[in-house]
């Protein structure tokens, strides 16, 4: 409310200006003052340098000379006088009423402060979430008249509660698969190693769209019953591949292969590390996770 009360202390002071200002002189009085000049001209007793030390001591002006206030000022300053004793004059009111409607609502989103409640109302900043505000009780156009700092303002009815919001929780990312679980989509293996059961178990149960298993075969790693093949493709296979990988430890595994890139224990450091071509999408592993455990 500073705003208002000095341009009300403004208005005053122009005001008591012009009043104090001393009322032209008559035309006899002009007429003396011309003749007076004109003796002194003649007589030769000033001349300019006189003049302006005199100017220069701090000699007062001519009276009549002040600066003259236009009457557009003045009425440009009354209408400040008096749109600021109307702003006072509504934040009164509006802290009257919200005194007698004693009641609080909270903000819900940030919201807009408008000085009224019509199209032409004028933005004055804005109120936080989550923040309370006495409410007098005034509704128009979908707006509701507030009290902020002692101003009248309004917001928007719609974004004000009773109760005050609960932040919404931040949203948590998914869980990636994970070791434990059980199989429950029916699938089972027949295998040699312990471990092998555990890898069944842990694909099964974080990834229960697949069925399909091979363990024992009549070459390699599949005859001496510590391998299995895991049917899937695509980036399913790479996730699976990966949680293997990452588990490699807990699951005893000494190297996986698939989609052409081999990974082992012994040159980890390496990372996935690819294969030569060996034919066919089967041979190169492309349509299954092959596991080797020790």
């Amino acid at each position: 409310m500073s705003a208002p009360l000095a341009v009300v202390a403004t208005m005053s002071a122009v005001t008591m200006g012009v009043l104090a200002a001393e009322p032209e002189r008559s035309d006899t009085n002009l007429l003396a003052s011309s003749s007076t000049s004109q003796s002194i001209s003649s007589a030769g007793s000033a001349s300019a340098s006189d003049i302006g030390v005199g100017a220069s001591s701090g000699g007062a002006a001519p009276r009549g000379r002040d600066e003259i206030v236009s009457r557009s000022q003045i009425r440009t300053a009354a209408k400040a006088e008096a749109a600021a004793r109307k702003d006072i004059s509504v934040d009164r009111q509006a802290r009257r009423l919200a005194k007698k409607v004693d009641n609080t609502l909270w903000t819900i989103e940030t919201l807009n402060l408008w000085d009224g409640p019509g199209e032409k109302a004028k933005k004055f900043g804005v109120v936080d979430a989550l923040t309370k505000v006495s409410v007098t009780g005034r509704r128009q156009m979908g707006r509701a008249q507030v009290v902020v700092d002692g101003q009248s303002r309004w917001v928007t009815a719609a974004y004000l509660a009773q109760e005050k919001p609960k932040p919404e929780p931040e949203p948590k990312e998914p869980a990636g698969p994970s070791l434990g679980g059980a199989c429950a989509n029916g699938s089972s293996i027949d295998a040699g190693r312990a471990s092998l059961y555990e890898i069944h178990d842990a694909v099964c149960a974080n990834w229960p769209a697949i069925t399909s298993y091979g363990t024992w075969r009549s070459d390699g790693e599949h005859g001496q019953g510590r391998a299995i093949d895991i049917m899937v493709s695509g980036q399913t296979g790479w996730d699976i591949a990966e949680f293997l990988r990452a588990n490699y430890a807990a699951l005893g595994i000494e190297y996986i292969i698939y989609s052409q890139q081999m990974w082992s224990v012994e040159r980890s450091g390496e990372g996935w590390r690819g294969m030569s071509d060996r034919g066919s999408t089967t041979a190169n592993h492309y349509d299954h996770v092959h596991v080797t455990v020790y």
